[in-house]
């Protein structure tokens, strides 16, 4: 049986028509109610665990509190909750009759009865979803701050009556508390899971080799001393987080896009299955050329090469069109770094040239492995694209709002709302797709894979030291065996043989990270790390398919039919790197650098990128990604569309590509 969320409604309509909330919400730095309890849903995510998937449902669920608000006084756009039946059965009561009262009593005031609905929402949501937060007292001091600040005065414990403004605000807000602790999520439990267990002993990085996988195309936790999350919080070593994620109600995916799978006498539910990722035991070369590449490009971070980049669009931007699994080693540059791009010729906006942005390679690989690791403040992945959102998009001075970028401008808190529900849905239905793809495949990361092969040895020459025909291929200057006399040798030569890369050289040789980076030299495989901290080294999660490419290539594509272009506004956005004041990990960057980009692709594709330098990522997790996130945007958009235009209705084959009277379709390149 599915809960039905109802209140009694005694005097419902000679309160409503008496009540009338105060509210001076556009006084805070002149942004839109939904804006500022968007950046406060933020600013809780920052200071709790990092889980990129829960804080993507949380995202969209807070998303749809704000949207119901909003539509719950303006038909005929219909309320995602208000009112409405899930597809798993769940009810929020609300009768037209009350929606008709409650538009009644606001009258001339519906911008403040608006305001005061969602405020309440918010911060009942909020206080439920992070009361358990290691940031959770901070948290509740910045509710109580914009409250404050808003001037709107909310019952920290009102039981939800629907007898005015606050009390459906609460009501609204309970809805979706009882919904999310039915939903799949696991969320009583603090989303553990309940029957997923990895196969693979845990890997101890801080020891060489890794003599306790068992099987190398799946999966391997990690042992931690000390392990800390990516938003700093001491913890002992997670479970595998999210893997049974694909169990959760979609916003906008629909069953027929998934199909159940059985692994380890358990069902999976898995969204636009893209079949296997190289797998060792069925194609060991590929699987070997996969993670070698990432060891290649971890040679890459070190500013004191030399090598220097054009980074601007001029030269980066408008990659090739994305590639299938078969043909993935024509995409990417295995020797030097990133893709085929061929830049753009012209800004669209000013009509003048891009100019040239020089920087060292060894700079700019390290700032887009930590600047997209989760978000320059710890917001991960799915909270990162809403501040990109915010920031460059909605903060611009060029910008209008314009809904998918024609027609006259609609109110800021309009277009808030209706571009946080979309973006929300679509990083909520990411995370769905994503990780169970992650869950079932349960594949393997690089430290664990290229550590395994080192073991194994070199496929190159049977003639040389420490064959095996299933091992890696050497790379003159950058894989090789080690011979007598190296510097790798042991103090009794009991390295040779071995397989050394050079790389970075891992947090060992950093030291105060304040003053030294660990620089690119030649290290021996079985002791490579990726560019991360020591503390947390790689994702508490499998690789395939990569979160971030998905994430960020959905993302872009709802920001391009959003604001009608492809182009952020102005035609570029920019972040800096100050020098010797951004890296986390070690030093650096060793000057600034501006990251720049002319469209939401760039800004994606540079994201998927980043996890490669990072050491997170094989070029096989990050393709399928970008691919599974232009599909659930576009689903996502469409969706979204049925509600604005008042007619919920679910996403089929019949109506892709058709985002109805107030929605956008995808306008980004279907580079499938």
């Amino acid at each position: 049986m599915f809960k039905t969320t109802t209140f009694r409604l005694t005097g419902l309509f000679v309160v409503l028509l008496l009540a009338t909330p105060a509210s001076n919400a556009q006084s805070i730095d002149n942004h839109s109610i939904a804006r500022v309890w968007n950046e406060t849903l933020l600013y809780a995510i920052r200071n709790d665990f990092a889980r990129p998937v829960s804080h993507a449902r949380n995202l969209f669920h807070a998303s749809a509190a704000m949207y119901d608000a909003w539509a719950i006084y303006n038909p005929p756009a219909s309320p995602y909750f208000l009112g409405q039946t899930q597809t798993n059965g769940f009810h929020c009561g609300f009768s037209d009759q009350m929606r008709t009262a409650f538009i009644n009593a606001a009258s001339d005031k519906r911008q403040e009865y608006i305001e005061v609905t969602l405020t309440a929402a918010m911060y009942h949501l909020i206080s439920h979803r992070f009361e358990n937060s290691p940031g959770a007292t901070s948290i509740r001091i910045r509710l109580n701050q914009v409250l404050n600040k808003l001037g709107i005065s909310v019952n920290h414990n009102q039981t939800p009556d629907l007898s005015n403004a606050e009390g459906l605000g609460s009501y609204l807000a309970q809805c979706i508390i009882d919904y999310g602790l039915q939903d799949g999520a696991n969320e009583a439990a603090q989303y553990k899971n309940q029957y997923y267990q990895p196969i693979n002993a845990p890997l101890n990085p801080a020891h060489s080799g890794n003599h306790t996988i068992v099987n190398p195309d799946r999966w391997q936790p990690l042992d931690i001393d000390n392990y800390v999350d990516q938003s700093g919080n001491p913890l002992p070593m997670p479970e595998f987080l999210g893997a049974e994620w694909g169990n959760i109600e979609p916003f906008a995916l629909s069953k027929k896009d998934s199909v159940v799978l059985q692994r380890d006498n358990q069902q999976y539910r898995v969204y636009f299955d893209p079949g296997a990722p190289a797998l060792f035991a069925n194609d060991a070369a590929k699987y070997a050329w996969g993670h070698s590449m990432v060891a290649v490009w971890s040679s890459h971070l070190d500013p004191a090469d030399g090598i220097r980049w054009d980074i601007s669009p001029a030269a980066i931007g408008k990659s090739a069109p994305l590639p299938d699994k078969e043909n993935l080693q024509k995409f990417y540059n295995y020797a030097s770094g990133g893709t085929n791009q061929v830049g753009y010729s012209i800004n669209p906006v000013t009509n003048k040239p891009y100019k040239p942005n020089h920087v060292l390679r060894g700079d700019y690989t390290r700032v887009v492995a930590e600047f997209w690791a989760d978000g320059p403040d710890s917001e991960t992945p799915p909270g990162h694209w809403f501040t990109i959102l915010n920031d460059y998009v909605l903060d611009h001075p060029d910008f209008k709002r314009r809904y998918c970028g024609s027609g006259s401008e609609i109110n800021e808190l309009e277009f808030d709302v209706r571009s946080y529900f979309v973006l929300g849905g679509a990083m909520h239905d990411v995370a769905i797709a994503a990780w169970s793809i992650k869950g079932y495949y349960d594949y393997v990361r690089p430290v664990s894979a290229l550590r395994y092969l080192a073991q194994l040895g070199q496929s190159s020459d049977p003639k040389q030291p420490n064959y095996h025909e299933d091992g890696i291929t050497l790379i003159d200057n950058i894989i090789e065996v080690v011979r007598p006399g190296d510097i790798l040798a042991g103090n009794d030569d009991e390295h040779i043989g071995k397989i050394k890369v050079r790389a970075w050289r891992g947090p060992d040789h950093i030291g105060n990270r304040y003053e030294n980076n660990a620089g690119v030299d030649w290290i021996l495989m079985e002791n490579w790390w990726p560019y991360q901290r020591p503390t947390f080294v790689t994702p508490p999660f499998s690789g395939y398919v990569s979160g971030h490419s998905t994430f960020s290539r959905a993302a872009a594509e709802v920001l391009t039919a959003l604001t009608g272009s492809e182009y952020f506004p102005g035609g570029l956005a920019e972040f800096t790197a100050p020098q010797n004041d951004f890296l986390v990990f070690e030093q650096g960057p060793s000057e600034n650098v501006t990251l720049q980009w002319a469209t939401f692709q760039d800004a994606s594709d540079q994201s998927s990128l980043s996890r490669i330098w990072g050491g997170i990522h094989p070029p096989v997790d990050d393709i399928p990604g970008r691919k599974l996130g232009i599909k659930v945007a576009e689903r996502a958009l469409i969706r979204a569309a049925s509600y604005f235009d008042g007619n919920p209705t679910l996403v089929t084959n019949d109506n892709i590509g058709n985002a109805g009277a107030n929605g956008c379709v995808v306008l980004a390149t279907h580079d499938e």
